[in-house]
């Protein structure tokens, strides 16, 4: 508890608020800070176009006035990297070794259930803490064993491929000459060019509210009563109903005077089929239009018509591109901040924002170098009594975020419980001058680690990362080891040590039978 009581600023009688914004598909070199000399135009791949640089003055100033992490790093894929996040574990542990790749569960049927798995999850280490917990955004798992209070679910719980009734707007599969084809069920047609099944969740979004107040039942679909069945429609964005549920809940906690943990998994980052412009080549749908005056944000209304795939939006969307999701996630953030002053927490709240992996079309699903594994991570609490500022040339790993977590809420994680990720409270608030001494990321069978001075990517190939190159990426390998330092050498010996302990997808690939037994439980320290 001590590393707690230093944190706020006469705030130590209380556990700060935390609000974790996990976005989607997104590389640290799409965000300024980071110092890339490319990023992701809208088809996908590599460009040093400035008209697809993003902007981002709020994320920049936070990351100054707090601190970012220079090399953070995720799984390659979502589901395993959302796997890790929850847990604080890697595959070894939870079995999630890619989004088709899962390990059975011990009775030998059906995906081992993370919650069964890890039952010491970021949700429960969140409410051991004290916490009022908000999960909003995407789930991409069963989600009744994790102890959220509260969601917003965008898309919600089973609506992947299934009708709703108050969207059309999703792809599915259907059944022709005994073929699977993907159809467009806003058209009612095929779709002619590669995609994959899908509710919406950005435009005219599948929404799901988990035991919201106002509902009578655990799950409704929303809009689920007279004013919001008016307001919604064409123009309804997801993520800005996201945001609405979410800073509802914020309010109702402030005036509760009760803490709250938002874990806030943004659809932002993600590429999607865009049902307002379906015969677009850009993989990344519009966002509503905004404006930074350099003091504020501005955001257009966004106004659209139509129907069966022809839409009018008037120049009130962006066109396609994932810099467009980065400035509209500035552009929330920005709102974030704004919540937090108007209801005076903005000392004793902690923001942190992230991403699951690298962008598609780029480094998701990569096991080369650091494409997949690379991701931002930027921490800021101005009411905390931080030592660190600005970039950090650390290593940081998102199964971090649990331990952080529970030291804030002054939880003990039992010794008998293996935990893959390490606090960043002590680097954060003492004069620790390195976090950790390696990462590790996975991509199905294949291993990737790296420390300050070498790594090993998923093939197997070696780099001496001692120095950034300019696209973040594009470490010299190392071909000839008597060609770099001993330390390097040193350091290598060092990672080929760690790695067997995680290396297990060929030996123990499924749950072991009975699973992990007894696990002791979390207590307050």
């Amino acid at each position: 508890m001590a590393f707690v009581l230093l944190l706020l600023k006469g705030h130590a009688q209380k556990q700060p608020n935390i609000v974790l914004l996990f976005a989607d598909d997104i590389s640290a070199r799409e965000l300024p800070i980071y110092g890339s000399t490319v990023w992701s135009p809208p088809k996908g791949g590599t460009t040093s176009d400035v008209k697809y640089k993003a902007q981002t003055p709020i994320l920049d100033k936070i990351a100054e006035e707090g601190c970012y992490v220079k090399t953070a790093w995720a799984s390659t894929v979502c589901g395993p990297s959302r796997a890790m996040m929850m847990t604080g574990r890697y595959a070894h542990l939870h079995k999630w070794w890619h989004n088709k790749d899962k390990g059975k569960a011990p009775n030998g049927k059906g995906n081992w259930n993370l919650y069964d798995s890890s039952p010491h999850s970021i949700a429960h280490v969140a409410k051991a803490g004290g916490y009022a917990t908000f999960w909003a955004g995407k789930t991409q798992m069963s989600i009744d064993g994790f102890p959220f209070d509260e969601g917003c679910f965008t898309p919600g719980e089973g609506s992947y491929n299934k009708a709703i009734h108050t969207t059309d707007f999703r792809l599915e599969t259907r059944k022709v000459t005994g073929k699977k084809v993907i159809y467009n069920a806003d058209t009612n047609k095929p779709i002619h060019k590669k995609s994959y099944v899908q509710s919406g969740w950005y435009w005219k979004p599948h929404v799901q509210l988990m035991n919201h107040p106002s509902a009578k039942q655990k799950f409704v679909w929303w809009p689920n009563d007279k004013n919001s069945k008016k307001r919604y429609g064409l123009d309804t964005f997801g993520p800005d109903v996201e945001l609405e549920f979410t800073f509802d809940f914020i309010e109702r906690k402030v005036k509760e005077n009760k803490p709250f943990f938002v874990y806030h998994t943004s659809h932002l980052g993600h590429d999607a089929w865009d049902f307002l412009n379906p015969s677009s080549e850009g993989k990344w749908p519009g966002t509503p239009k905004i404006n930074w005056d350099g003091k504020k944000y501005t955001r257009v209304t966004p106004k659209v018509t139509g129907d069966n795939g022809v839409y009018n939006t008037y120049g009130t969307i962006t066109e396609s591109g994932i810099h467009h999701h980065v400035n509209y996630l500035d552009y929330q953030v920005w709102q974030y901040l704004n919540k937090f002053k108007a209801l005076g927490i903005e000392n004793n709240t902690i923001f942190i924002f992230c991403a699951d992996n690298g962008t598609s079309g780029y480094g998701k699903s990569s096991p080369i170098s650091q494409k997949g594994t690379h991701v931002p991570l930027i921490i800021y609490a101005p009411g905390m009594n931080l030592t660190k500022k600005g970039a950090q040339d650390v290593l940081a790993n998102m199964s971090d975020l649990i331990p952080t977590i529970a030291d804030l809420g002054g939880v003990e994680i039992p010794d008998s419980y293996e935990m893959n990720g390490e606090s960043l409270i002590p680097f954060l608030t003492t004069n620790k001058p390195k976090h950790r001494d390696w990462v590790y990321g996975y991509h199905k069978e294949t291993t990737i680690i790296r420390g300050d001075l070498v790594m090993k990517d998923g093939n197997n190939v070696w780099y001496d990362v001692s120095k950034y190159p300019k696209d973040l990426i594009s470490f010299p390998k190392i071909k000839d080891w008597s060609k770099v330092s001993e330390a390097h050498r040193k350091e290598r010996d060092e990672l080929k040590k760690v790695v067997p302990k995680f290396d297990q997808h060929a030996t123990a690939h499924d749950a072991p039978k009975g699973g992990y037994g007894k696990v002791d439980p979390l207590v307050k320290k």
